[in-house]
C-alpha cells in the first residue's frame, strides 16, 4: 500500500510534505508532487503537512480521484526527487 497526492496539488505543489518524508519519496512534477508507491512506507508523516488536503493513503482515496493513484506510480520514476521545502506556484500562497 502506499499514499497518494490527488488533484488538490495540481496547480500549487506545495512542498510542506517532503522535508518530513524519512524516506524521499516525493516527486517533483511540472505542476505538482508525486510519492513512488515502491518507496513509500505509509508512515503518514506528510498526510498533517499539506495544507491544501491532498495526500491520502490509497485505501482513502476518493472515488472522483482513484486515476491519481496510477498517474503517481507512472509519474514520479520519470521526475527528479524533492527533498527541500521550495515556494509554491504562483497564485497559491
Amino acid at each position: 500500500m502506499t499514499h497518494v497526492v490527488a488533484e488538490p496539488c495540481f496547480g500549487c505543489k506545495y512542498t510542506d510534505c517532503v522535508v518530513v518524508c524519512p524516506v524521499e519519496c516525493f516527486y517533483e512534477g511540472e505542476s505538482m508532487l508525486y510519492i513512488h508507491p515502491e518507496e513509500c512506507i505509509d508512515c503518514e508523516a506528510c498526510v498533517p503537512e499539506c495544507p491544501v488536503e491532498a495526500i491520502f493513503h490509497e485505501d482513502n482515496l476518493p472515488e472522483e480521484w482513484k486515476d491519481y493513484t496510477k498517474l503517481n506510480a507512472d509519474l514520479a520514476p520519470q521526475c527528479p526527487v524533492i527533498t527541500e521545502k521550495k515556494e509554491p506556484l504562483a497564485g497559491k500562497e
